[in-house]
């Protein structure tokens, strides 16, 4: 199986180098990478304790965010290193300024795992979520540097809980992980029966870093000139089939204001978004205060403004869910409103956990957008209760980066 895997790593990053003068990814994937060892012994000191957090990507980051901010406020001591294995996260927060040092993870081989780990020489260490790289777990373990996985979610379809060869290799990864911060019961319950008692149930640190969000939320004067006395429905990182459903429906009603702000700001895709309604839209770069309430379609181009959108809303819809997953349902429930968003959201606890609680609706087509847009937008006493129960929700949940700082930190 390690040789399998060693080959598995060794075509991929050949695979990324093929596609990656037609993908741009797939260009900043490999480019990020380019001369890192050299990059890294040039910048990283190691005169101070480093704690290092690792993340695959922006949604990983999110994740991992209160624990960096924490660290630097309440352990100054420490510098903190922070790598993404994707372009989606290192080249959105490639500047982050709470992380003293931000790279590319070198590819899990054998070779990278040890200069890198000997280069950075971390005290301890921290993966979120999924992330799940023998190599550099294993040099952790042979370094006796203590690594602990944050935010983790455990499914029994996972190839740890499979039987026979493939399985039993997984779970050796795992044996090198010091401590196991996983958000739900099963998780808990799944690590158990492989025999690993080093668990706790934390939850997901995410809730922290909403509820800081909100709590810093900015004031938007446009954007409630824009919803004047009407209904609002914000839609989140949308895509291209979220964002059919959504026209479909506005091209049908009236009455009610709708603001896109989708994963996509490339121009050619606002003014597709633009033109395909039938209502009068504008861009929020383009939109003055004089006139502004007079338009019913409002489309963010610009990023860093979605989460004090929502505050403003009635209904969001958070979009992803015709792809290969939904955004972040929490920045919206947050502000104690209901969610909507696609079929594909399973993987997602905090969103089958809003399901449970009659807060999120799943919809599969226009006719289940349509009636649930319909229902909620029209029953204030529902909202209310859907209101009190993403408070309950969210303020239940808070407090997952304090139980994992005062068990690794002791205090």
């Amino acid at each position: 199986m390690t040789l399998i895997y060693r080959l598995s790593i060794v075509f991929y990053q050949l695979a990324i180098r093929v596609v990656a003068p037609f993908n741009l990814k797939a260009r900043q994937w490999a480019q990020g990478r380019k001369n890192i060892f050299e990059r890294i012994k040039k910048q990283v000191q190691t005169d101070r304790p480093l704690v290092w957090v690792h993340c695959a990507s922006l949604g990983e980051f999110e994740q991992g965010r209160p624990l960096i901010e924490h660290i630097k406020k309440n352990h100054p001591q420490y510098r903190v290193l922070l790598t993404f294995f994707s372009p989606s996260g290192y080249e959105i927060r490639k500047n982050y300024e709470q992380a003293d040092y931000i790279f590319y993870l070198p590819a899990d081989t054998p070779k990278n795992a040890r200069r890198f780990i000997d280069l950075v020489k971390p005290e301890k260490v921290f993966f979120v979520k999924y992330e799940f790289w023998p190599f550099y777990f294993k040099v952790l373990k042979a370094k006796n540097i203590p690594l602990y996985i944050i935010s983790a979610i455990f499914r029994p379809d996972q190839l740890f809980f499979k039987p026979g060869l493939i399985g039993n290799w997984y779970r050796k990864v795992l044996a090198g992980v010091d401590h196991f911060f996983v958000q739900n019961d099963e998780s808990v319950g799944l690590l158990n029966s492989l025999g690993f008692q080093n668990v706790t149930r934390a939850g997901d640190t995410r809730f922290d870093r909403v509820a800081e969000i909100a709590a810093n939320s900015r004031q938007l004067p446009l954007i409630e000139k824009f919803k004047s006395d009407r209904k609002l429905v914000v839609i989140g990182s949308s895509w291209k089939p979220d964002e059919e459903l959504i026209i479909q429906y506005i091209n049908e009603h009236e009455g009610i204001k709708f603001i896109f702000a989708p994963h996509e700001i490339k121009p050619q895709n606002i003014e597709r978004i633009l033109s395909s309604v039938n209502k009068p839209g504008i861009r929020l770069s383009a939109a003055d205060s004089e006139d502004i309430n007079t338009y019913d379609v409002l489309l963010i181009d610009s990023i860093g403004l979605l989460s004090s959108v929502y505050k403003y809303a009635d209904l969001a819809y958070i979009g992803g869910g015709f792809g290969v997953g939904i955004h972040n349902t929490l920045e919206a429930a947050i502000f104690n409103i209901p969610v909507l968003f696609g079929p594909n959201y399973l993987r997602f606890n905090e969103a089958v956990t809003l399901e449970q609680l009659n807060v999120a609706y799943p919809v599969r087509n226009y006719q289940e957008l349509k009636t649930a847009f319909e229902k909620l937008l029209s029953d204030d006493v529902l909202r209310d209760e859907i209101s009190k129960s993403c408070r309950f929700f969210t303020q239940s949940n808070l407090g997952a980066t304090r139980t994992i700082v005062s068990k690794v930190f002791n205090n």
